[in-house]
């Protein structure tokens, strides 16, 4: 009987524990944690993201919250370690997490421009025409892991039957779509490739001029960028977030501001299957083990 206070605040205790941590965790289960490769400049990628954040936030009755990550590299393993719930992946870097995962990522959508992404070829020079013209030259990728920035073009080169590691004179990896731009507009390189959706964004803001930076090679279409989430995501949530990105028309204001950011007419549904050549493309290019 003299003990029964001290168990009674005891238990007591332990309930107001267990009580706070389910309030934690449930507080934690509304937070979406988004991020995207980081093929832009940090400030453009929270630009571009804040409209579209605040319009999955009314969607889901969740909190958004956008997290840069350094590298490529940082968003894959984000993902797969449930650090991030959502991420803006590239075709290869959607490959990278799916493998490494042992196919436990979920494409959820893609841009209808993502069905057929082209990569281009720019140079300042004037005996650059033709990827052949390329040997020899100072080459810049983008990132290591860009589908549009490097494993592509690179297999396009190959193709091409130019093997950037021997056939040029020194590649280079800019990091970043606009700084492959600025470091073929600056002269430090030959030529270098990125993707077209950036290329046209830039000339569209006058951020680079084509009559001095130019075209000289546009690739055939591939499948490329996609929202991602772990198979672990609750199927609900899932489906609230497909149908948010689908439902997503130019015909409202709303819409408008957040396709035009995102460069997209529309969303679309995707599937894992739609990579498979990108995961062809990796392992023969010798970039996927």
């Amino acid at each position: 009987m003299i003990r029964l206070p001290k168990f009674s605040a005891l238990l007591a205790s332990v309930l107001v524990t267990v009580a706070i941590g389910a309030t934690s965790m449930a507080h934690a289960q509304q937070v979406l944690r988004v991020s995207a490769i980081p093929d832009e400049s940090p400030t453009e990628l929270q630009r571009k993201f804040k409209p579209l954040g605040d319009y999955l936030a009314q969607k889901t009755g969740m909190k958004v919250e956008f997290t840069p990550v350094t590298d490529y590299a940082a968003s894959v393993e984000g993902l797969i370690t449930h650090k991030l719930d959502m991420v803006w992946f590239g075709g290869f870097t959607f490959v990278q997490a799916n493998v490494r995962s042992g196919g436990k990522v979920i494409p959820l959508v893609q841009r209808e421009e993502d069905e057929k992404f082209r990569s281009v070829f720019i140079t300042t020079n004037p005996s650059i025409h033709k990827l052949e013209d390329l040997k020899g030259k100072n080459f810049s990728f983008g990132s290591e892991s860009s589908t549009s920035g490097h494993l592509m073009p690179r297999y396009f080169l190959l193709a091409a039957k130019l093997n950037p590691d021997t056939d040029m004179k020194r590649i280079s990896f800019s990091g970043a779509h606009d700084a492959t731009v600025a470091a073929v507009a600056g002269g430090k390189v030959d030529a270098g490739a990125l993707n077209i959706s950036v290329w046209e964004k830039l000339v569209e803001s006058k951020k680079v001029d084509p009559s001095k930076v130019r075209v000289f090679y546009t690739t055939p279409g591939y499948y490329d960028y996609n929202w991602s989430v772990s198979s672990a995501m609750e199927p609900a949530l899932r489906k609230k977030l497909t149908d948010a990105f689908l439902e997503l028309k130019p015909d409202t204001a709303e819409g408008k501001q957040i396709l035009e950011l995102q460069r997209a007419t529309s969303f679309i549904p995707t599937k894992a299957e739609n990579y498979k050549d990108i995961e062809a493309a990796a392992r023969n290019a010798g970039l996927l083990k």
